[in-house]
């Protein structure tokens, strides 16, 4: 009842506290900044426990370090997807699955997740609990809510951990992954408060050695995320040479009748499912792989923004509830990290905003392709290969 109290009051403080947050802003003088975040967790009823933690925590370096080197999402989608999904994960999946066949069943019962969608998450976050992080919580959190890239996204959380440290369920000293969250799912301290669930009968919650208790948690925090029981996520699919590929895309979603009338069709010979709406994800172009992803997919962008995660993510999920690896087919090459630096700096030069040159091609780099290729009379698919570049 206390953690339900304590949750309720800081879902009102957050409601109300956009402006406080605007007021407070983000960099600056690191001490007054702490100040204000203080202020912040009182009104929210932290006490004397969580707001001691807050008094000791301070900048990482580390954590910014990790937040402006997030090289991996330069991967193509066959090189992340063939790393991430092995045969530790696969074997290990399965077992797991059986192991805690029944607190997945109840998962399913409850929140109309399947145990492959939670246990494909489980994989690729933290192979199962045994890989949780080592950076310490807090102090993760007040370095990326000080720093002015992304605060509104983890503002809310320092005083989500404090609540957590002040109600005893997490210590002070907590470790996790550099983007502070925890842990056998890595979730994030206000999902943690707010979706925790007792999975295991203890009477307590406990993300980083229960994996009954993350299970239930997770499958609580993906139906909350609008996952709807009973409908399929993502399917490999064939796609005929003659798509009206600009209308192509996992947000333009169209009737399966509709794609079964442009000739689209499930991988060999597998029926597209008989009603339901999808989009076409293609990560790597029109020659590459092919997926039609259904509403539920949008829980996985929910979860993690990055494209290349998602779809390994939902594929996974796909391995795991018995689907063969997927056609790498034959893409066109892509192009390397300092090669989408300049196709970015090209794409602003006519008047694209990309969200910034850093080399991973993110959504808003996608779309300004396919404008691109569109006017050059190429095919629209956002996947940008070597041949563009001097055109542009």
């Amino acid at each position: 009842m206390k953690r339900i109290a304590a949750a309720a009051a800081l879902a009102s403080c957050l409601a109300s506290g956009t402006a406080l947050a605007q007021e407070a802003g983000c960099g600056g003088d690191f001490a007054q900044w702490k100040a204000q975040i203080r202020a912040e967790a009182e009104a929210a009823g932290v006490g004397a426990a969580g707001l001691a933690a807050l008094d000791s925590a301070r900048v990482d370096q580390r954590v910014l370090d990790a937040d402006r080197a997030q090289r991996v999402f330069t991967q193509t989608f066959t090189e992340f997807s063939s790393r991430m999904i092995n045969d530790y994960r696969l074997t290990n999946g399965a077992a797991n699955m059986k192991k805690h066949a029944a607190v997945f069943a109840e998962a399913e019962r409850r929140y109309g997740v399947p145990p492959e969608v939670i246990t494909a998450f489980w994989a690729l976050e933290t192979d199962f609990g045994a890989v949780q992080g080592d950076f310490d919580t807090l102090n993760a959190l007040v370095t990326l809510a000080h720093d002015c890239r992304r605060p509104q996204l983890f503002r809310p959380q320092v005083t989500a951990l404090l609540t957590l440290i002040d109600l005893e369920i997490l210590p002070a000293n907590v470790k996790g992954a550099w983007a502070g969250e925890i842990g056998q799912m890595q979730i994030l301290p206000t999902d943690y408060l707010e979706r925790g669930q007792d999975g295991d009968g203890d009477g307590k919650i406990d993300l980083r050695n229960s994996a009954p208790d993350a299970i239930l948690t997770t499958a609580n925090k993906i139906q909350h995320r609008g996952w709807r029981a009973g409908e399929p996520w993502m399917i490999e699919v064939r796609v005929p040479d003659d798509l009206p590929w600009a209308q192509m895309g996992i947000s333009n979603r169209f009737p399966m009748s509709q794609w079964a009338e442009w000739g689209v069709t499930g991988r060999d010979g597998v029926a597209l499912p008989a009603s339901g709406e999808a989009g076409l994800a293609l990560p790597m172009g029109h020659k590459g792989p092919a997926f039609l992803v259904f509403p539920n997919y949008d829980v996985y962008l929910e979860w993690n923004q990055s494209f290349i995660y998602t779809l390994t993510a939902a594929h996974l999920a796909a391995r795991l509830a018995g689907a063969p690896p997927y056609d790498r087919r034959n893409p066109e090459p892509g192009l390397g990290f300092e090669a989408m630096q300049l196709l970015q700096r090209k794409l602003e030069a006519r008047g694209h905003d990309v969200g910034g040159v850093d080399g991973i091609l993110g959504a808003a780099t996608r779309a300004a392709v396919k404008v691109e290729q569109e006017k050059l009379g190429l095919v629209p698919d956002g996947w940008p290969t070597p041949a563009l570049l001097p055109n542009l």
